[in-house]
């Protein structure tokens, strides 16, 4: 089936846009578990608590990203949040292996 807008070019496939452990968007029919700021290269769960604050301020949102699982996150380079993920984000600061 051909999706297009109403200006005529094609939409995008139905599902959700991922990040690979590239850093390459990919097109995924399974939302992702994590989400990211690319701006800080963060990674945490879509419930954390500084995440929420900020896109319900209004910021955020054009820099968010979203992983299929944490392994992706580190292969793509970001970093654990320290407020939802606290005992990741401390093995990370200690540069110790995950």
């Amino acid at each position: 089936m051909d999706r297009r807008r109403l200006d005529g070019t094609a939409a995008a496939p139905p599902g959700y846009t991922l990040l690979g452990g590239d850093g390459r968007p990919y097109r995924s029919v399974v939302a992702g578990r994590f989400g990211g700021y690319r701006r800080g290269r963060i990674y945490g769960r879509l419930d954390c608590p500084s995440a929420l604050r900020h896109i319900a301020r209004g910021n955020y949102v054009r820099h968010r990203v979203f992983f299929a699982d944490e392994a992706t996150a580190v292969a793509a380079g970001y970093r654990p949040c320290a407020v939802c993920l606290p005992q990741r984000h401390e093995t990370w600061r200690k540069g110790e292996p995950s």
